[in-house]
């Protein structure tokens, strides 16, 4: 027996149906699927030399056959009666763990496809490891030893390796523990290989299908790779892999200043090396108020670290273990050499090797996957969530889009995608983070907007700490004194946005924030004080006097 599916243009109602299924029946089809939604039959024949016979059975009707394609046919207690899942997962990061858990919360019988290592990117390969060498990195410039399990940190010697096999121990833990332990915990069958979709109910791993009613797409996203003359020769490295180097280079290239860029170049000025980011961009940072680019990058500046705006890469060369960038600037020709090269340029959907086309499964101009607000796909009953699609890229969204998807996929509740109030960090020194609108996005969208900037200088926590170097940017509406955005460069940035997210995210006002008691000798007493801001000058104020 063979399977096919074909199309058939005419039919408007379950009514042809039900005649379509007859004319295929007289045909010898067998185990026929007709929908007239989607214009098409499935159906199995023993014979390829019926198809012609097929075709013409369709006489005068008002029924259309149109292209027909064969289809694999999943072959029979291939997996113990295994294959027939409520929802099929591919990928296991943060977005397939939180779909499998709700749906397996809702009784549903949950399947996780894998082609590599359980966890996805934050845990093995981004946040966790990154941020675990920053704080070594930010130890090490300050020049203390303690936290790392007594590994000695100094500005002249940094043992790398120690500190590589630490990093790699606390995300085996990690793994294990809030990935890896919970498909028992919540019966989740994990099949490990390379997932290909070969109809809209089918995938296929190696040589074994599996069937779904609903699928979710949450394979992530890998490091981008520009188009520069001469770098596919070149050994450079991703933000995967400058992660398990063993060496701490003299000087590090960095192609790209995104947050990326900025959070590992830092990484390795901190640990010793000379630090070179390049940008073809003329702005920093330039989605981002221009007060709070402009006081991040000071504040690199200052610490050392050289950033090049403008660049057009020409070329880029390795001779021996050392790496060169070619490029031009204001019409003049430089070359920046470097024992280790960077490229930090951006994340690229993972969705070349699913053939999604097989699927009905529709992408946009960058690979992503196209969603509506239900998180669905072009075919309503696979769901896509995470990196993959584009939407903000972090860990947190991509936890929040799994669950919505299976809420949708499994529960009777239809929930719709709310990301317009998404905080962001950029875990630098000072740290970048942001929630709500910029002054331009909110200009774009009709505000008769208001704003607020504070310099860290009269924040009583900064002077204490002797590190003033920062902002806090306040974007109001001067209509209704709704705070629209909140904008920080400080330390410790990223502890105060949550707040500042509930203020966006609540409708909370100019007056809210100021009649609410801050405590003294916070980095959150900021967000108080540049509400004051608005109307006062705060240097003429005693001490938590608004």
């Amino acid at each position: 027996m063979s399977k096919y599916r074909m199309k058939v243009k005419g039919m408007t109602c379950t009514g042809c149906e039900i005649h379509v299924a007859k004319i295929l029946a007289k045909a010898n089809a067998l185990n026929i699927e007709v929908n007239y939604v989607k214009g098409e039959v499935s159906f199995e024949l023993a014979d390829k030399e019926h198809i012609t016979q097929l075709r013409n059975s369709f006489g005068i009707t008002n029924y259309k056959p149109g292209v027909i394609e064969e289809l694999q046919i999943a072959k029979e207690n291939s997996v113990d009666h295994k294959t027939d899942f409520d929802l099929l997962i591919i990928g296991s990061g943060s977005a397939a763990f939180s779909a499998a858990i709700k749906a397996a919360e809702l009784g549903a019988k949950v399947g996780m496809i894998e082609r590599n290592i359980v966890g996805g990117t934050c845990v093995n390969f981004g946040c966790v490891p990154s941020k675990t060498l920053l704080r070594a990195g930010e130890i090490n410039s300050l020049g203390k030893t303690n936290a790392f399990s007594g590994i000695k940190l100094s500005a002249q010697a940094v043992d790398l390796d120690s500190l590589m096999q630490q990093k790699n121990e606390l995300v085996n833990n990690l793994r294990n523990q809030k990935y890896v332990n919970l498909i028992d915990e919540y019966g989740i069958q994990l099949i490990i290989g390379a997932a290909k979709f070969i109809s809209e109910n089918q995938i296929k791993v190696a040589d074994q299908l599996y069937t779904s009613k609903r699928f979710l797409i949450a394979t992530g996203a890998s490091p981008l790779i520009p188009k520069i003359k001469g770098l596919e020769s070149v050994e450079y490295l991703t933000s995967t892999t400058l992660l398990n180097i063993d060496k701490v280079p003299k000087r590090l290239l960095v192609i790209g200043s995104g947050y990326i860029g900025v959070e590992l170049g830092l990484l390795y000025h901190n640990l010793g090396s000379e630090v070179i980011l390049m940008q073809r961009s003329e702005e920093f940072l330039k989605e981002y108020d221009f007060e709070v680019s402009e006081s991040l990058e000071e504040s690199l500046i200052k610490q050392g670290i050289k950033i090049i705006k403008g660049v057009s890469y020409e070329r880029v060369e390795q001779h021996n273990s050392i790496k060169s960038v070619h490029y031009t600037l204001n019409d003049e020709s430089f070359t920046v050499e470097g024992e280790q090269l960077l490229v930090a340029t951006g994340r690229n959907p993972n969705t070349s090797s699913l053939d999604l086309e097989k699927a009905n499964v529709k992408t946009g101009v960058k690979n992503e996957i196209i969603i509506n607000e239900l998180a669905q796909t072009s075919n309503p009953d696979i769901y896509a969530a995470g990196d993959v699609t584009l939407n903000p890229q972090f860990v947190y969204v991509a936890a929040y889009m799994g669950r919505l998807a299976a809420e949708n996929a499994i529960g009777e509740k239809k929930l719709s995608l709310d990301l317009t109030v998404v905080p962001s960090v950029i875990f630098s020194h000072p740290s970048l983070a942001t929630v709500g609108l910029t002054e331009k996005q909110a200009k774009e969208n009709d505000y008769n907007v208001i704003t607020s900037v504070l310099k860290l200088g009269s924040v009583p926590r900064a002077l204490v700490n002797h590190d003033t170097d920062g902002v806090i940017k306040l974007v109001a509406d001067a209509n209704t004194r709704k705070i629209l955005g909140v904008h920080i460069v400080s330390e410790n940035a990223g502890e105060v946005i949550y707040a500042a997210t509930l203020v966006v995210k609540f409708g909370l006002t100019i007056e809210n924030l100021k009649e609410t008691l801050a405590p003294y000798l916070t980095m959150a007493e900021g967000l108080k004080l540049a509400a004051l801001t608005f109307d006062k000058d705060i240097s003429k104020l005693s001490c938590c006097a608004g």
